[in-house]
């Protein structure tokens, strides 16, 4: 398990600054695989033999967006999902992002 994804999401209500620069670059290095857009959101794209198995990974994002109390945005198609993180509350990433995309990883 890597350090990340044995770590809980913190909810965010905001008051805090998003990750920038050199800390947002640190944190990145801990998630090989992911896009830092504009230092605004990470971005992923998993790929899957068929409809149901794509689906079957978003029931279990789902499920684990729950449990933690952080909710990404997620795009379905045939044989691909799409993963968007980012806390709302204040517009940018947190830990609690990074947190939440390593958990994804273990899931796929």
């Amino acid at each position: 398990m890597s350090e990340l994804a044995s770590l809980t999401c913190v909810p965010c209500r905001g008051g805090i600054p998003a990750l920038k620069g050199k800390d947002l670059e640190e944190m990145k290095r801990k998630l090989p695989g992911w896009e830092v857009i504009n230092e605004h959101h990470l971005h992923k794209a998993f790929t899957f033999p068929d409809f149901v198995k794509a689906l079957a990974f978003v029931n279990r994002v789902g499920d684990l967006a729950e449990q933690q109390g952080h909710h990404p945005d997620i795009f379905l198609a045939w044989g691909k999902v799409e993963i968007a993180i980012w806390t709302h509350a204040i517009d940018g990433l947190t830990k609690s992002d990074f947190i939440l995309a390593a958990k994804i990883d273990q899931l796929y």
